[in-house]
């Protein structure tokens, strides 16, 4: 399982569709999902936590919402793909709880751990790929586009900042799980970063596949 996590506006989905087209290939199927979502009940709650009319929601209730949504994705979805062979790449997982609920909303480490050991049954991804950008680059690359900022996007920037921070500070912790690319660097260095670091994952796991 390989995540790509990071701000808003960092790339995600390009560099997500750039690695199904590199998995394809060398011979893999990938299995591509998100968070929040991923499933129909998880897209449900995916709706409602980036709803703008939900601007009452109080922290505990969107940190509970974002487990509800990760156990059905994990259950109904990664698991079942990950046990017929597949490899499962998922825009955010379980560090994009721990940078937005604790390093920037400020909610408590062990409870975010409870709940997420909870979600995750014991899952944890094999490696993520942290896109690294400026918050205020990356919401004006999202509105350059003309899409409506969601919810999470309209917190201030000290907010996005200390979500930044939160990415920087896991992959510092755990540089084994993690890595860390700049985002703001030209798309064709991002892509050979990119799949550079996907080619190292899948041949420590036995599925070089073939070019």
């Amino acid at each position: 399982m390989i995540v790509v996590d990071g701000g808003n506006g960092a790339g995600k989905g390009t560099c997500l569709r750039d690695i199904e087209a590199y998995l394809s290939t060398r011979g893999l199927e990938a299995v591509m999902t998100r968070e929040p979502g991923g499933t129909p009940i998880g897209e449900k709650i995916r709706d409602i936590l980036l709803d703008n009319s939900a601007a009452e929601m109080c922290d505990v209730t969107e940190l509970m919402l974002f487990a509800a949504a990760r156990a059905q994705h994990v259950r109904e979805k990664i698991i079942p793909a990950l046990e017929a062979g597949k490899i499962v790449v998922s825009d955010r997982f379980d560090s994009a709880t721990i940078s937005f609920q604790h390093y920037a909303r400020g909610l408590d480490l062990d409870l975010i751990n409870c709940l997420n050991d909870m979600a995750v049954a014991g899952l944890k991804p094999d490696f993520t790929i942290i896109l690294d950008l400026d918050p205020a680059v990356g919401l004006q690359r999202v509105t350059s586009r003309g899409s409506e900022l969601d919810r999470m996007e309209k917190e201030n920037l000290a907010f996005l900042e200390r979500a930044r921070h939160g990415y920087i500070e896991q992959a510092r912790l755990a540089p084994g799980r993690f890595a860390i690319v700049d985002a703001a660097q030209p798309y064709e260095q991002v892509r050979g970063e990119i799949r550079e670091l996907v080619r190292q994952v899948l041949i420590r796991h036995g599925q070089g596949g073939h070019e």
